[in-house]
C-alpha cells in the first residue's frame, strides 16, 4: 500500500494524520468521528471552542455539510478553489457539533496541494484539520516542524515539502446576507469583492461572540518574547541598545546591515507573497536561537500585507 492509502485507512480508524496543504500543515481526522476529533484537541492542548474547517474534495460535497448555501458561496468556490479560502456556511444537522464548537455553522475549503487532494479522494469524505502544531504556537509549514510540535502523537505524517503560501486561509462567513472576512489570508478582500461584484468588509478583532480559528490574541506565535517596532523605532532602538538587550534577533525587509557581535539581523523579503512563504519558518528558526527577544519591523499597511500583518500582531501578542 502506498503512504496515502495508508492514511485513509487511519482515518477510518480513527486516527490523526497530518498532511500538506498549500497554506500550513493540517492535523486531520475524520471530520464524522467524534472521537477522533476529540483527539485533535487532546494533542494539541486545543480549547474545545475553537471550531474546526472542514476540508473537502470537490465542490459538489459542499450540500453534504452545509445547507441554505447562497449562490455568492459557488461563486467564490468556483474562482478560488482549490485554493486558501475557507467558507463559512449554515450546517447540517448531522455535523458534530465538536468539529463547529456547538456553533450553527461550518467552515469548508478544498485546499490546493497534490498530496491533500489525493488524501480526501482515497477516503472519500470531510476531514476536519486545524494547524498540526500546539495551539497558539506557530503553525508547521514543513514535516519537521510537525515533528517538533507534535512528536510521536500522530500515527502518520504525509511529506508534501514546504507549503506553498505559508499562512492559514482567509475564512469568509457567507452564513449571513452580509459577506464578512473573519480572518484575513492571501486572498485579499478586493479580490473575493471582484468575484462577488460587491464589497466585503473585515470583522473586528474585538468583536464579541465570533468564534473562528486564528482569533486568540495570543496565536501564530514564538516561545521567544516578540515585539513589533516599525523602521523609526528600530533605528533608535539600535542607537541606544544595551548589553542587556543581547542576544536578539531582528526580521528586517529594509537594510540588513549589522555590525553587533550577539545581534542577528535577517534581512526578509519586500514581496508579501514570499514574505508569507518565509514568515513561519523564519520564526520557527529564531525561536531555536537562544536569542532574549526577536524583533519584527513593522510591514506595510497596504492590502495584499493585510494577512501578515494579522500573523504578525499576534506573534506578538499586541492584538
Amino acid at each position: 500500500m502506498n503512504n496515502i492509502t495508508v492514511a485513509a485507512a487511519l482515518l477510518r480508524q480513527g486516527k490523526l494524520v497530518a498532511f500538506p496543504t498549500e497554506t500550513v500543515y493540517g492535523l486531520g481526522a475524520d471530520a464524522s468521528n467524534a472521537v477522533a476529533v476529540s483527539r485533535i484537541f487532546q494533542v494539541k492542548k486545543r480549547p474545545d471552542d475553537h471550531p474546526l474547517i472542514v476540508h473537502i474534495s470537490d465542490i459538489s460535497e459542499l450540500e453534504k455539510w452545509a445547507r441554505d448555501i447562497p449562490p455568492m458561496a459557488f461563486k467564490l468556490a468556483q474562482a478560488f478553489w482549490p485554493g486558501p479560502l475557507s467558507i463559512i456556511l449554515k450546517k447540517q444537522p448531522h455535523v458534530l457539533d465538536i468539529v463547529t464548537a456547538g456553533q450553527r455553522t461550518v467552515g469548508l475549503r478544498i485546499p490546493r496541494h497534490p498530496v491533500a487532494m489525493a488524501l480526501l479522494k482515497e477516503f472519500g469524505s470531510g476531514i476536519a484539520a486545524p494547524s498540526a502544531n500546539l495551539f497558539t504556537h506557530v503553525s508547521p509549514t514543513t514535516t519537521e516542524a510537525v515533528r517538533a510540535e507534535l512528536g510521536k502523537e500522530v500515527d502518520l505524517i504525509l511529506e508534501g515539502g514546504a507549503c506553498e503560501v505559508g499562512l492559514e486561509s482567509t475564512i469568509i462567513d457567507l452564513s449571513h446576507d452580509v459577506p464578512i472576512i473573519l480572518r484575513p489570508g492571501m486572498i485579499t478582500p478586493n479580490e473575493i469583492s471582484a468575484q462577488l461584484g460587491q464589497s466585503v468588509s473585515m470583522i473586528q478583532q474585538d468583536t464579541p461572540f465570533v468564534r473562528v480559528p486564528g482569533r486568540h490574541h495570543l496565536h501564530y506565535a514564538p516561545t521567544t518574547k516578540t515585539v513589533i517596532l516599525n523602521t523609526q523605532q528600530i533605528n533608535e532602538f539600535l542607537r541606544t541598545i544595551q548589553p542587556h538587550h543581547l542576544p536578539l534577533a531582528i526580521m528586517r525587509y529594509t537594510g540588513t546591515e549589522n555590525k553587533r557581535s550577539m545581534m542577528k539581523v535577517i534581512p526578509m523579503p519586500n514581496n508579501a507573497t514570499q514574505y508569507a512563504h518565509d514568515l513561519y519558518q523564519t520564526l520557527r528558526l529564531l525561536d531555536t536561537g537562544q536569542f532574549k527577544q526577536i524583533i519584527i519591523e513593522a510591514v506595510p499597511m497596504t492590502e495584499e500585507w493585510g494577512a501578515i500583518r494579522d500573523r504578525l500582531f499576534k506573534a506578538s501578542g499586541s492584538l
